[in-house]
């Protein structure tokens, strides 16, 4: 078994933002999918991990915004946590990736006497 590297691909997303270029037909074939999935992908609501990372991302850019855009990840899950909202920090880093939040590179400045 090959391990994959990178993100995994996504030609649901893909093929939506390039059907006005292309049939779904050849975009399908090419991408080994069948034509039937794409539909249903269309067609069915977002999962329940889905809906609770919408409402977390939202959180999370609340949260950013009111530090002034200063909090990561490992203070945005404190802050979440004192607040009794239970989530991993993971799974917090990998929404503020999905939005593009990220906290400043502080580094410290050595003074050399």
């Amino acid at each position: 078994m090959v391990a994959a590297i990178g993100p995994r691909p996504m030609p649901n997303k893909f093929m939506t933002a390039n059907q006005a270029k292309y049939s779904v037909q050849l975009m399908s074939r090419s991408l080994g999918v069948s034509r039937s999935g794409f539909y249903a992908y269309h067609s069915r609501p977002p999962s329940a991990r889905q809906v609770a990372d919408d409402a977390l991302s939202y959180r999370i850019a609340e949260i950013h915004e009111g530090s002034k855009q200063t909090y990561g990840a490992p203070r945005i899950h404190a802050e979440m946590a004192d607040e009794g909202v239970h989530v991993g920090r993971k799974r917090i880093e990998r929404l503020m990736k999905g939005e593009p939040l990220k906290a400043p590179l502080v580094r410290a400045q050595w003074r050399t006497v």
